[in-house]
């Protein structure tokens, strides 16, 4: 990384939409005032790969763009993938903030779990590095993130200046239009995609499925929640972490430990 000579924050930055989506564009765009940037972006969308990696195929790496204070890779990975192999051989040195997106749609409640975007963010904390993800309710391939942006500016200043505790990343899901209220930091919501595999023929007359749904808020009324606030017009800031222990169960179960 012979260009990045100075000590500004190295900042490392993939998607799962693929180097191409317009949210990578603009969120590269507004981080460059922050740092130097290294781009680790799939070369095709990735979306829903959750925390994929590949095992069974080899990686390559393409250089797409260099300038300086700028380096964009091209890789045939998810979006874990590119995060694992940027920080371990493409960077030279561990990045001060991972940022991932911004995506194509929302991934509120239980889509933290099957999000690519999140995965990324995720593959960060867990090398104990400050990483955020972010997501914007807007599905169409020419959407505008200017609005997306100027809020991720925020987020991602208050990171750089603050830090966060390790193990630990940001889901900030961003609502579309041009009259938002703000930003608020909530809680992911209880809920599950309600989800159907539609059964089809091809032309060959073989069966094939292809998975369709929606997603099911299991607590409407509640107003402390990512939902909530995304419907009311703020943008959602949800930390979370990479412990899933259920502390509270634990003396419940050590009772295993006399009973078997």
């Amino acid at each position: 990384m012979a260009h990045l000579k100075n000590k500004r924050p190295l900042i490392l930055v993939s998607n799962d939409d693929g180097i191409k989506a317009g949210g990578l564009v603009a969120l590269v765009k507004m981080l460059r005032s922050f740092g130097d940037v290294v781009v680790a972006a799939p070369d095709q969308s990735y979306s829903a790969m959750s925390h994929a990696i590949t095992v069974r195929t080899p990686l390559y790496a393409k250089v797409a763009r260099r300038e300086e204070g700028l380096l964009v890779y091209k890789i045939n990975g998810t979006p874990v993938d590119c995060v694992k192999l940027a920080i371990k051989k493409l960077l030279g040195r561990k990045p001060d903030l991972v940022v991932s997106g911004i995506n194509h749609g929302t991934n509120t409640s239980i889509s933290v779990h099957y999000s690519g975007t999140l995965g990324a963010a995720r593959e960060a904390a867990i090398s104990h590095i400050p990483s955020i993800g972010f997501s914007l309710l807007n599905y169409s391939y020419d959407a505008d993130f200017t609005l997306a942006a100027q809020y991720a500016e925020r987020v991602v200043n208050f990171v750089l200046h603050n830090g966060l505790p390790k193990g630990t990343f940001l889901n900030v899901n961003i609502p579309d239009g041009q009259q938002l209220k703000g930003l608020k930091v909530v809680r992911q919501c209880k809920g599950h995609w309600e989800e159907e595999f539609i059964e089809r023929k091809d032309p060959r007359n073989k069966d094939y499925y292809w998975l369709s749904g929606h997603f099911c808020n299991l607590e409407p009324e509640a107003t402390d929640t990512d939902e909530y606030v995304i419907s009311q017009g703020y943008v959602a800031v949800v930390p979370c972490q990479i412990d899933s222990t259920n502390f509270e169960l634990i003396p419940q179960l050590e009772k295993m430990n006399y009973e078997l």
